[in-house]
């Protein structure tokens, strides 16, 4: 293949993973994110990898322009187009009151406004019957008061469009003539699955950051084709698999969370190879900490999220690996608020101005800094030894802004910064374990982020969580991901019937045209026969419920036409995922779900090692909670031996990533270059 790359831009920095496919060795780089104008961190570390853009065959991207664009509300002007007597459907929504005790909560505010919302004279059944058919007459009117509107970008959402497209596509066509410089989004080429809110929500917000996004895309393969780049460019997406930009510009909601599942997959990838089927993804950036659930080696799917958070965010109905995300990362700002309390984030310092401690103009302390002070971050060894930190900025920003208001010391201010931190990032891995019903202890972590050493072990101790395993590249692990990833699209149509009285005819159709469709975007990505896997998941439910579970099905299976055998596979799945079934109660079939990918090469990344002694000295840390300092030793990861055991205290160094041992943690370099933790004091 020669040369692959990856580059995911963070909120503090910009990381590349490069792989030689010939001669099996690679490289990383990092740079700071610039937000103003993302290219430059993109160069800098192609500059500081050494690659020439020409020489590289595939490069993987992962990017947050997509959900900044709606969290800033940055996005195109939006018109919305819905079915005669349907205005209100978006602006309404559910009538659920998700935070119930918060005196303070308000709704979602739309992104498309009611005076920017027409209704057009067409409805159709939920089976797809014409109840009133779409004459020209209303197709001009409708798209004469959308170009008076003034909008960029237009989203079609027809009532029950799922089940026939035919009026969203004689109405995308209307508006591809008459205005063919909006970005148009027909709710069907999207999605195909009922639920009338969410099917909006996600239409709109594909157009909303549709322009956005592709003028991004652009712009990026305008950089790298001048450049000399001529190989592949491949967009990672939400749901752990990749796409090219020309597929990503159609539908860019589906790279909302690029960044973030990327590493996630690659933890799943890692977890296959060492045994590990059972993980909790541990990520912690500059910005956000994230956690995720792999069981039985494959990452958790949502097929329903929320942008901006479940209680006023905007719904999204696309598959995406399920992430739970907070608002601690190293850059997180750490203040004392109006009444006294010691807060850290969910504000950031970001890569601009960044931490205190970085010496790029930040002015409030954050949580790197804080960990600076307590010795666990090393000053002269950050990136490497490319940028060394300012303690003494760290401490007077620490003493001055959080410890003084306080009346405590300087440590006990740090600690008290870092021990916040560890617990809102505790409760993001119990979201994700706990209260989904799975004990964390049967579980092993797998901790990445530029920060997530740091802090992986005192989690996993809190939690009990027995084993914490540290990858090669931690702190390029999302680029890893996306490295590694498949092509991958997923497709749904909505059913909806009974099992016992199941149309077995047309649920046949319905999977071998969504089969057809899996296999039409491998060819149009460039996958070849042998490399397209093609599973076919039914989602059913039991009659009452209001959610359902995919469940796996073969599609010879469904030619047996055998009821009771489906609905038995359904009770185990259920019984497997919530512990119990109901065997005697009726089986709904709500929809059909057809996942498509194109198998990319499985890589084993490698770290070159280094000659020398791994332990390079001692230095003073606060290891244990209101402690004092002691000298810890400290090791540079790349010289450590296969099976080479550390046990803890100790400070494990390398170029983008430090881990920090607890006293009674135990590590052992692993023979492919991982760092395998067994946690002193928890149930093993």
């Amino acid at each position: 293949m020669g040369i692959i790359a990856a580059l995911d831009i963070g909120g503090t920095f910009t990381d590349l993973v490069y792989w030689d496919t010939v001669a099996g060795r690679g490289g990383d780089a990092k740079s700071a994110t610039t937000p103003k104008d993302l290219s430059i961190g993109i160069v800098n570390c192609l500059t500081k990898a050494g690659l020439a853009a020409g020489e590289l065959t595939d490069f993987v991207h992962g990017s947050t322009v997509a959900i900044n664009t709606v969290l800033e509300r940055t996005g195109a002007v939006t018109a919305l187009v819905v079915t005669e007597g349907t205005r209100d459907v978006y602006a309404i929504g559910r009538g659920n009151r998700p935070d119930a005790y918060n005196i303070f909560f308000r709704r979602p505010r739309p992104l498309v406004p009611r005076e920017r919302t027409f209704e057009v004279a067409e409805r159709l059944a939920a089976d797809g019957t014409v109840l009133t058919e779409l004459t020209d007459e209303a197709v001009e009117a409708v798209v004469d008061a959308v170009a008076r509107s003034g909008a960029e970008a237009v989203a079609v959402c027809l009532l029950h469009s799922y089940a026939d497209e035919r009026h969203e596509a004689r109405l995308g066509a209307a508006l591809a003539e008459r205005l063919p410089d909006r970005y148009v989004s027909l709710s069907h080429a999207i999605l195909r699955e009922y639920r009338e809110y969410e099917r909006a929500s996600t239409t709109v917000l594909n157009c909303y950051v549709g322009p956005r996004v592709s003028e991004y895309l652009e712009q990026l393969e305008e950089l790298l084709e001048g450049r000399g780049f001529s190989g592949r460019l491949l967009i990672m997406q939400s749901n752990g698999g990749v796409m090219s930009p020309a597929i990503a510009k159609r539908v860019p909601v589906a790279m909302m969370e690029s960044g973030p599942v990327g590493g996630i997959a690659a933890a799943a990838t890692l977890g296959r190879r060492l045994g590990y089927e059972q993980l909790i993804a541990f990520d912690m950036g500059g910005t956000t900490a994230k956690a995720s659930l792999v069981t039985d080696g494959e990452p958790a799917i949502s097929h329903g999220y929320f942008i901006g958070g479940y209680a006023e965010g905007h719904p999204l109905m696309l598959p995406v690996v399920d992430v739970v995300e907070v608002g601690t990362g190293g850059g997180s700002i750490a203040r004392v608020d109006e009444v006294g309390a010691l807060r850290v984030g969910p504000q950031s310092a970001g890569g601009d101005p960044g931490p205190i401690c970085y010496g790029w103009g930040g002015k409030e302390p954050t949580v790197t800094d804080a960990n600076l002070v307590l010795g666990r971050l090393g000053a002269g060894r950050f990136l490497g030894g490319e940028m060394p930190l300012d303690v003494e900025a760290a401490a007077e920003g620490i003493r001055r802004q959080v410890a003084e208001p306080l009346g405590i010391g300087l440590g006990e201010a740090a600690e008290g910064i870092v021990e916040i931190a560890l617990t809102a990032m505790a409760l993001a891995v119990r979201a994700v374990s706990v209260e989904r019903g799975y004990d964390p202890r049967g579980f092993a972590m797998v901790a990445f982020g530029g920060a997530g050493g740091l802090h992986a072990c005192a989690i996993a101790r809190d939690l009990h969580i027995p084993t914490v395993i540290v990858p090669t590249f931690p702190g390029h692990f999302s680029a890893v991901g996306m490295l590694e990833s498949d092509v991958r699209h997923d497709h749904v149509r909505t059913i909806y019937a009974d099992l016992d009285g199941l149309d077995w005819e047309r649920l046949e159709q319905i999977v071998d045209d969504l089969l057809a469709e899996g296999r039409g975007r491998l060819v149009e990505e460039g996958i070849e026969p042998a490399s397209m896997v093609l599973e076919v998941d039914l989602d059913l439910r039991y009659e009452g419920q209001e959610f359902s579970l995919p469940t796996r099905v073969e599609r010879d299976e469904l030619a047996g036409r055998d009821a009771g055998a489906l609905k038995a596979r359904f009770g185990a799945e259920h019984q497997r995922r919530f512990r119990h079934s109901a065997s005697e109660e009726a089986v709904e079939v709500v929809n059909a779900r057809v996942v498509a990918r194109g198998r990319r090469p499985g890589l084993e990344l490698r770290v070159a090692g280094e000659e020398g002694e791994a332990l390079t000295g001692t230095r003073p840390v606060v290891i244990d909670r209101g402690g004092t300092p002691v000298d810890v030793p400290v090791y540079w990861r790349p010289r450590l031996a296969e099976g080479q055991v550390v046990v803890g205290p100790a400070i494990v160094e390398e170029y983008a990533s430090t881990t920090v041992l607890l006293p009674g943690d135990e590590m052992v370099r692993a023979a492919s270059g991982e760092l395998v933790i067994s946690i002193g004091g928890t149930d093993r």
